[in-house]
């Protein structure tokens, strides 16, 4: 039987990296809109886009999707996303997806697959994926976050250090990357942000880090592969619009 849960879209318009990255353009459509139609793909009951920008609301509403405006002030994709399961007033207990609005093409039996991961382990309040590190270049790349996990399938931290280091300078075989992709139990999210932003979050720019800090698990699957490409450069950009053209 699937698992019920909803899609939660966070898009904020101003990156430091690409300025006004949820609306431009990969093969005529705008970033915002090829992730939504990843999320309509999904078996997810419902889905919506959290903005700070009427642009982004009208680009939304353009192709057929909900768009709801909050607050320009969040710190995260996550505080926008808690400000919607607010007003909406959405129960505890419902399964919410986060979505973030630059994680292009990703397979969509990864976000089913991500939600029931999170119903069937009840004692996790949020959950994640990971894959496995495949070269040096990736390993070493601040814009790709890793992460290490115990043998409960719990997350121990997350960086944008090579973690763990292979002292040989080797590509260790533990080495897994972070999967920009989150489910949490709604009333998680109201949790979340009364938590004061930490300084490990600061350092690294992660917002998972505050869930860590504050004593509260993170559930991690590894995945076989990934073929989506999250877009923080020029250089994501550009793959993007290759990996389209090439479809």
């Amino acid at each position: 039987m699937p698992t019920n849960f909803s899609i939660i879209i966070p898009a904020r318009y101003n990156s430091s990296r690409l300025p006004g990255k949820p609306l431009l353009l990969i093969k005529d459509k705008p970033l915002i809109q090829h992730i939504f139609e990843t999320a309509s793909s999904t078996q997810a009951e419902k889905i919506l886009i959290a903005t700070d920008s009427s642009e982004i609301i009208d680009t939304v509403t353009s192709f057929g999707g909900t768009a709801i405006l909050t607050s320009s002030e969040h710190q995260s994709g996550t505080d926008r996303i808690a400000e919607v399961v607010e007003k909406l007033n959405i129960n505890d207990e419902e399964i919410i997806i986060n979505l973030q609005g630059d994680e292009f093409d990703l397979p969509a039996q990864l976000i089913n697959k991500l939600a029931s991961n999170l119903s069937k382990n009840t004692n996790f309040d949020v959950a994640t994926l990971c894959v496995r590190i495949q070269s040096m270049n990736e390993y070493t790349d601040p814009n790709i976050v890793k992460v290490v996990f115990d043998a409960k399938n719990s997350a121990i931290y997350f960086s944008r250090s090579p973690i763990p280091t292979d002292r040989s300078g080797k590509l260790p075989e533990e080495a897994y990357k972070h999967i920009g992709l989150y489910a949490y139990r709604a009333g998680y999210l109201k949790k979340f942000t009364q938590l004061k932003r930490c300084k490990l979050e600061k350092i690294e720019q992660l917002e998972q880090l505050r869930i860590l800090y504050n004593g509260d698990k993170i559930h991690l699957d590894v995945v076989a592969n990934n073929k989506g490409i999250g877009i923080d450069t020029s250089e994501d950009l550009k793959a993007a619009r290759l990996q389209v053209k090439n479809k």
